[in-house]
């Protein structure tokens, strides 16, 4: 089967409807999604979103916190995007109907989260913010111009002769593969949390749409810098689900068993320190056997005020009347990705990212909290804008390219290959425990694997070979920045090397793999 289309999205999070509905202003937009409209982080987000609404606020304060959290990292342009265009995207939201939680006169209740210097948090229904923003603009959708298609698999970029995308080809839950052409595809797959074995992720989260755009050739950058939320519920060596940063926000504190706060003289913002160093703290009492408490004592009315947290916990089987949760990091955002510009465009024409698989430079090396669900609304607009309004283009005929035919057996299943990268690209990394990795990976053929043909293949067995491309992305950029910088920590380089890795980014194209390969390290200059 081919469809055709004006504008494809692939995915089915916050910057997929967001792009979406503002290009369907024009032009007939599909969108495409593996599971379902209400199946990804975005309808998981807890924690709020920020913008800077209060008298005592302002955009310059909240774009001196972003580049704060994001170690002078970041794109300074993409900040100011996103910090000045975040009123206008919360009065938007209001006006279409969405509800934000207000206080007794009326006002929109603003809370504090780590690393914002002000209350610039706004929430929906206490930690169900990300469900309800979801829903309504779920409600917004105008089905007439969006096609939606649930429960299909995008497994591979078409690229047509003249080097540009030309659309996407699909694999349904019965294993049909359907072929989709578009004059423009943007991806908005969100990261990969749930190649991690501790996460606060949807599973479906796999890093599959940066695996299929590197494959077709765009660049892909920053791939080490992964924040790690430093309170996700941990039950039975198991990570449960997200406990909200709102929740320290609000006055809880990190503790031991025995009682004693663990942030005390650690940094001067104690439990709302920077999340990287938050759960770095925390991991090094775990990596020591000792277990780490969210110590909720001091909030009144926790269950009226973390709902969702609340509902988390007792499923789990903790107490919430003995005031303490048991917590420990795991992956929660990708800042890298596929490398774009201001409007969404990768280096391949025509294909376009928004959101977490993207890479404006917006969160740098860590992501300011609540900036998250606010990138998805500010990006989403001025893509689907852009898209509405280009002109029409004549889609070219498809490249034919050679393509190899893998053994799929041969690759690991996924809970192998979670362990080792939490375990060698986790929270704490090391040159040799990076190097057992990246060996580990580039004995399953990476070259193989980029040229794999999907035909015939079943989701699960593309799903791997993905897996391994990504994890291989994150270990060669892990491997290549000699330095700790945000999200990203090596023990062996502890410190931020501003001299060689300020202005730097390890920036991975699939031309570059045989040489990296053979152990060449290359990096590019992007100004900040």
């Amino acid at each position: 089967m081919m469809v055709k289309a004006e504008v494809i999205v692939i995915g089915s999070g916050i910057a997929a409807l967001k792009t979406a509905m503002e290009a369907s202003e024009h032009k007939h937009v599909i969108l495409i999604t593996k599971s379902t409209l209400r199946h990804s982080n975005s309808y998981l987000a807890q924690g709020g979103i920020a913008a800077a609404l209060s008298n005592q606020d302002g955009v310059s304060l909240h774009k001196k916190d972003t580049l704060a959290a994001g170690q002078r990292y970041n794109k300074v342009k993409a900040v100011e995007k996103l910090v000045c265009e975040a009123p206008a995207a919360i009065a938007e939201l209001l006006r279409s109907g969405m509800q934000f939680d207000r206080n007794h006169d009326g006002t929109l209740m603003l809370g504090m989260e780590g690393a914002h210097s002000e209350r610039r948090i706004l929430h929906s229904h206490g930690d169900g913010t990300g469900k309800y923003i979801m829903e309504h603009l779920i409600g917004c959708l105008r089905r007439s111009l969006i096609t939606v298609i649930e429960n299909e698999a995008a497994v591979e970029l078409i690229i047509g002769k003249d080097g540009s995308c030309i659309g996407v080809k699909t694999i349904n839950k019965s294993g049909k593969m359907a072929v989709y052409h578009a004059e423009r595809t943007v991806l908005a797959t969100g990261g990969c949390g749930s190649l991690y074995r501790l996460t606060s992720n949807s599973q479906t989260v796999s890093g599959d749409g940066i695996a299929m755009a590197f494959k077709a050739g765009a660049k892909v950058r920053d791939m080490e810098f992964i924040q790690f939320h430093p309170t996700l519920l941990f039950m039975n060596n198991k990570t449960g689900g997200l406990v909200s940063e709102a929740v320290r926000g609000d006055g809880a504190i990190l503790v031991t068993e025995k009682g004693r706060p663990i942030m005390e003289g650690v940094h001067d913002l104690k439990d709302l320190a920077p999340r990287h160093i938050v759960a770095q703290t925390i991991f090094s009492y775990v990596q020591r056997g000792e277990k780490v408490f969210l110590d909720i004592s001091m909030i009144k009315d926790f269950k009226k005020r973390f709902p969702t947290v609340s509902s988390l916990c007792e499923t789990s089987g903790v107490n919430l009347q003995a005031g303490r949760i048991p917590v420990a990091p795991g992956n929660h955002f990708l800042m890298g990705g596929i490398e774009v510009d201001e409007w969404g465009q990768t280096s391949v024409p025509s294909l376009y990212a928004v959101g977490e698989v993207a890479c404006t430079g917006v969160h740098g090396a860590n992501r300011l909290a609540s900036n998250s669900l606010l990138e998805g609304l500010v990006f989403g607009k001025a893509l689907g804008d852009l898209l509405a309004h280009l002109p029409a283009r004549e889609i070219p005929e498809e490249k034919q390219q050679s393509k190899s035919f893998c053994h799929i057996a041969t690759l690991p299943e996924l809970p192998e290959l979670q362990e080792k990268l939490m375990n060698e690209a986790g929270i704490v990394r090391t040159e040799a425990g990076l190097m057992s990795l990246k060996n580990y990976l580039e004995a399953f053929h990476i070259e193989s694997l980029l040229d794999m043909d999907v035909t015939g293949q079943s989701i699960t067995e593309i799903t791997k070979a993905n897996a391994i491309i990504v994890a291989w992305l994150i270990a060669e950029s892990a491997l290549t920045r000699t330095e700790s910088r945000g999200g990203h920590f090596r023990s062996d380089y502890p410190s931020e090397d501003d001299s060689l890795w300020l202005g730097n980014s390890v920036i991975l194209a699939s031309t570059d793999v045989k040489n990296r390969l053979k152990g060449r390290r290359l990096y590019e200059y992007i100004e900040a």
